[in-house]
């Protein structure tokens, strides 16, 4: 959802910066790889810390590196069937480094079993989401559907997390929670979605 009405407004900050990287010789790979090695870096080395505010600004910041290397490709004229792949599986290590990094935080630093439980089931489910759907494409089949796709799953975390930094209560709690019943509703839409797709 965020991606169909966010794109057009956000494409008009990144494609500039693309262009510029692209002068600059910077490949849309170099920029996949530079974000998620900071994203992972900054969540591994802040979020267990429980320095969730400070952790919430950084890792959002690196985390757009996924807006810029599309950026880059358009600007060059060439993305590569590669590129594509490099960018899903670095986005499924950013992913996993972010959740595990609050999983670590909500069950070794804070002690909350129940804040676990629910990154935990996010975590779980947001990786077979994205697995239900690439393998349903390498059949022929299509699982799009979903309302928890990745930039929504994230955009609900961080401003949970972020704010629960500042102090603000029950948010967290209520955000992971939201979370986790949105990530598992999406993995039984995209197999009906798959299912629906064969019979068709």
């Amino acid at each position: 959802m965020l991606n169909v009405f966010a794109r057009p407004s956000v494409s008009r900050i990144t494609d500039p910066v693309g262009a510029w990287l692209v002068r600059h010789r910077v490949s849309p790979n170099v920029v996949t790889v530079v974000g998620t090695v900071c994203s992972v870096v900054a969540a591994v080395t802040l979020f267990p810390r429980g320095w969730l505010f400070t952790g919430t600004l950084v890792v959002t910041v690196f985390l757009l590196f996924d807006l810029l290397d599309g950026a880059v490709a358009r600007a060059s004229g060439h993305g590569g069937d590669f590129g594509a792949v490099l960018d899903a599986g670095c986005d499924r290590i950013a992913d996993g480094a972010v959740f595990g990094s609050l999983l670590w935080w909500a069950l070794v630093t804070s002690g909350n079993e129940m804040r676990g439980l629910a990154l935990l089931l996010s975590l779980v489910a947001a990786q077979v989401i994205s697995y239900v759907k690439a393998r349903a494409e390498a059949q022929g089949l299509s699982a799009t559907a979903g309302v928890a796709e990745r930039a929504e799953r994230l955009v609900v975390l961080l401003v949970g997390t972020g704010l629960h930094g500042l102090g603000v209560p029950y948010v967290l709690d209520v955000a992971l929670w939201v979370l986790a019943a949105a990530s598992v509703f999406t993995v039984v839409q995209r197999l009906v979605g798959a299912y629906r797709s064969r019979a068709g």
